[in-house]
C-alpha cells in the first residue's frame, strides 16, 4: 500500500490472519508552518489532507483496519489516526531497516572518525517545501560558525527559492548544493560531514537519519514523524515545532553545539550507531514479525 493507512489492500479478504503495516501517511505539517510552504506547497497539503480525510471512508480502508489481527503504524499521528478507524490499539514499527549483509550498511558502519578540517553540516532529501530545508538555512545562517559549510544533497523544485534564500542570508559561500547524486556517492559525501540537518515536517520514515546514525553522525530533526522516533536525546536533537520561529532557533543552538563540543558530537554519533543495530536490523524485524504472526494465529484459533 505505499506506506500509506488510506490506500487499501484486498488482502484482507484472505481467510487467514491479516498482520496490516507498518503503514504511515497520518504525519501533517503543523498548521502554523503551512505559511512558509508558499502556494504550491500550501495547495498540496490542502489536497493531501482532503484526499486522506476521503479516502477514510473507503469502505475497503475500514474494513482493512478493523479486520486486521494487528495494525502497526510508522509514527504517532498515524498511530492515532488508526486507532479511530479501528477503535483498538495500534503498534508502532518504522518500516526501515537495514539488512546485516548488505554493503550499505557494511560501508556506513566502517566511517570511522568525523573529518578534522571545518565543521560541516548536510541535509539530504529531494528539494520540496516539507523537507523543511529552508529552515535549516536559517538556522545556518542564525548560528554563524566560523569556517563551517552546509552541504545539500538533492534536488527539486525547491532548489532555486533555496538558492536564492542563501544569497539573501549572506551564506551563499558556505552553502554547497550538490544536486541528486548516485547513492554511494551521497554516503561518501556523508562520511565528510560532521552531521545530518533533516527538519522534515512529515516523514512517515526517515532513511537518512539512520543512514547518518549508522555513520556515526548526530541528527538533528524536529521533533514530528518517523525521526522523532528514531532520533533520541543521546543520538542527536529533536527540536521543537511549535513555531518555526523556535524551530529555527533550536537548530541553530543545536548546531552550534555540535561545532563547538567535539565529545558531544562523537558520543552522540557512537550512540545512534549503536541504536541503529540495537533497533533497526532486519533480523530484529523478522523475529518480530514472527512473534505479530504467531499471537495472530493463536488468537484466531480461540
Amino acid at each position: 500500500t505505499f506506506c500509506n493507512y488510506w490506500r487499501p489492500t484486498c488482502l484482507v479478504f484472505l481467510p487467514i490472519p491479516f498482520i496490516w503495516g507498518p503503514v504511515g501517511g497520518g504525519e501533517d505539517a503543523p498548521l502554523l508552518f503551512w505559511p512558509s510552504l508558499g502556494l504550491f506547497g500550501i495547495l498540496n497539503e490542502v489536497a493531501r489532507t482532503l484526499g486522506r480525510w476521503i479516502a477514510e471512508f473507503d469502505p475497503l480502508v475500514r474494513k482493512a483496519a478493523k479486520s486486521a489481527a494487528l495494525v502497526l503504524a510508522t509514527a504517532p499521528r498515524t498511530g492515532l489516526r488508526l486507532e479511530k478507524l479501528r477503535h483498538r490499539r495500534v503498534e508502532l514499527m518504522s518500516e526501515v531497516a537495514f539488512s546485516e549483509d548488505g554493503q550499505d550498511l557494511a560501508y556506513l558502519l566502517s566511517i570511522t572518525a568525523s573529518p578534522k578540517n571545518c565543521c560541516r553540516f548536510i541535509s539530504v532529501g529531494n528539494l520540496t517545501h516539507v523537507k523543511g530545508f529552508h529552515f535549516g538555512l536559517q538556522a545556518y545562517a542564525r548560528a554563524a560558525i566560523s569556517g563551517s559549510e552546509y552541504w545539500i544533497v538533492g534536488d527539486g523544485r525547491m532548489r532555486g527559492e533555496l538558492e536564492r534564500l542563501a544569497h539573501r542570508l549572506g551564506i551563499n559561500d558556505r552553502v554547497r548544493f550538490l544536486g541528486a547524486q548516485p547513492r554511494k556517492e551521497v554516503l561518501r559525501l556523508l562520511s565528510e560531514c560532521h552531521a545530518l540537518v533533516h527538519p522534515s515536517l512529515h516523514d512517515s520514515g526517515g532513511w537518512a537519519c539512520l543512514e547518518a546514525m549508522a555513520a556515526a553522525r548526530p541528527v538533528l530533526c524536529l521533533n514530528l514523524g518517523g525521526p522523532a522516533t528514531q532520533v533520541t536525546g543521546e543520538t542527536g536533537f529533536r527540536c521543537s515545532p511549535a513555531f518555526p520561529s523556535v524551530a529555527v532557533q533550536e537548530l541553530s543552538e543545536a548546531m552550534k553545539r555540535i561545532a563547538g563540543d567535539p565529545i558531544l558530537q562523537h558520543e552522540m554519533g557512537q550512540a545512534g550507531r549503536k541504536r541503529v543495530c540495537d533497533h533497526y536490523l532486519m533480523k530484529g524485524r523478522v523475529q518480530y514479525f514472527s512473534e505479530c504472526y504467531r499471537r495472530a494465529i493463536q488468537k484466531d484459533k480461540q
